[in-house]
């Protein structure tokens, strides 16, 4: 059988070149935030018919103080127009765009959707705010049920999760709004869950083998535990990866970070968590 435990150098490599990558693009290029949190203006446009990009940015930018960030398709929506995201604007620049986009294409019909930078940076300490709330909470209750060295072990297997799927959205610049923030939320619930069934089983193992070195026993609990893990972790990416497919872009952007994280999440609870109970609490140690 295969050692997990004694191949921990491999796995935490692998995480490693993941978290390193993902800090060298946050300084390249940082984060790519929506006005969920950057502040700006979304103009979604209703057309009757056809139109093109470059004339829809060039119209909305004719607009004194409105610059352009990025014209997105709307068909996703329901709607035959587009989603222009600019800086954000006052009343003068919003009626100011209405009534340029209107004489473009008259009978095209606008809604404008703004958020300050201030309600932004807001939502950045509530979310941050959370997200330690969570981990804080978790850890007590990992250290309740089963010891603190344990409940350590588990809360950095969380915080990998979470850097993981935060590299990832900063190397391929998929924008961070609130739909990312709650998904974090939700995958947190999952990979405990994934990491406490194996720890359960460490804990059921440690009962019966008192003389068996810790190493060996938290090996064998992962091997027993992972045919279960792979499953659940399966049936659940076959739902995800069919809501990214077939969703509207509202469902997408929750899909894709619940994606990510289930891998990584199943990965940190196979492979990580234990390694970090074993280096702390000492592997060659008597259960």
């Amino acid at each position: 059988m295969f050692n997990i435990i004694e191949k921990r150098k491999i796995f935490f490599l692998i995480s490693a070149i993941v978290i390193v990558a993902g800090i060298v693009s946050f300084f390249i290029q940082g984060f790519n935030t929506d006005i969920d949190f950057s502040g700006g203006t979304e103009v979604t446009i209703d057309l009757k018919g056809d139109y093109d990009e470059n004339k829809i940015r060039k119209t909305v930018n004719s607009v004194d103080g409105v610059e352009v960030a990025s014209v997105q398709k709307a068909a996703s929506t329901g709607l035959n127009g587009a989603i222009v995201m600019v800086n954000y604007i006052d009343d003068a620049q919003t009626k100011g765009i209405k009534d340029a986009v209107e004489k473009e294409y008259p009978g095209s019909k606008i809604s404008v959707s703004s958020i300050s930078p201030k309600i932004g940076a807001e939502l950045w300490k509530s979310a941050l705010a959370s997200i330690i709330a969570v981990a804080i909470l978790m850890l007590i209750y990992i250290t309740f049920r089963f010891e603190i060295l344990s409940g350590v072990s588990a809360v950095i297997a969380l915080i990998h999760d979470m850097l993981v799927m935060v590299s990832f959205y900063t190397i391929f610049q998929i924008p961070v709004n609130t739909s990312f923030i709650a998904a974090i939320l939700t995958i947190l619930g999952y990979s405990i869950n994934a990491t406490i069934v194996v720890f359960d089983r460490v804990r059921e193992n440690t009962r019966f083998a008192k003389k068996e070195a810790f190493s060996d026993i938290v090996n064998r609990s992962i091997w027993q535990t992972l045919a279960r893990s792979i499953n659940t972790s399966l049936t659940t990416l076959f739902t995800l990866v069919l809501l990214f497919i077939l969703g509207v872009a509202s469902i997408k952007e929750f899909a894709l970070p619940l994606i990510i994280g289930v891998v990584c999440g199943t990965y940190s609870s196979v492979f990580l968590a234990g390694q970090f109970w074993v280096l702390f609490k000492g592997g060659k140690k008597k259960a």
